[in-house]
């Protein structure tokens, strides 16, 4: 049986697929564009953390974003897609789940947790709208 917990998510990692994502990046409010460049790239994942301070950060021949956070700790964050939101990411049980608000008031929010596969799932879901991603560890 797989590590599933937070400590599980540290490491490096690789898109495998998703579900629903672009209806999810619709609903985000982001533009036909922007969607279809993110629907064409396979990000790898590297999810650090140092005393007490985690960062994560997505590598892809399109765009590399990092941030670094500290659990319960709201920061600014710019995502992928050039929106500027609020960010908060808890830590609750074996799930990591950020909670984002955009200047428009849109919140999202994004779940992270190795499954029992050793799979890094990330679940998201904005208004109605409910999209998953999957990566595999690289070994």
């Amino acid at each position: 049986m797989a590590n599933t917990t937070i400590e599980a998510l540290k490491g490096s990692w690789d898109h495998v697929d998703d579900d629903n994502f672009d209806e999810f990046m619709k609903e985000l409010g982001v533009g036909w564009a922007m969607r279809m460049a993110a629907k064409a790239v396979k990000p790898h994942l590297i999810i650090n953390e140092n005393n007490g301070k985690w960062t994560i950060k997505s590598e892809s021949t399109f765009k590399t974003v990092s941030y670094e956070f500290t659990p319960g700790v709201e920061f600014d964050e710019t995502t992928p897609d050039g929106r500027d939101v609020k960010t908060t990411i808890t830590f609750e049980g074996n799930k990591w789940i950020s909670t984002t608000i955009d200047k428009n008031g849109k919140r999202s929010i994004v779940t992270r947790y190795v499954d029992d596969n050793g799979q890094h799932i990330i679940e998201m879901e904005c208004g109605s709208v409910k999209a998953r991603r999957w990566y595999k560890r690289v070994q």
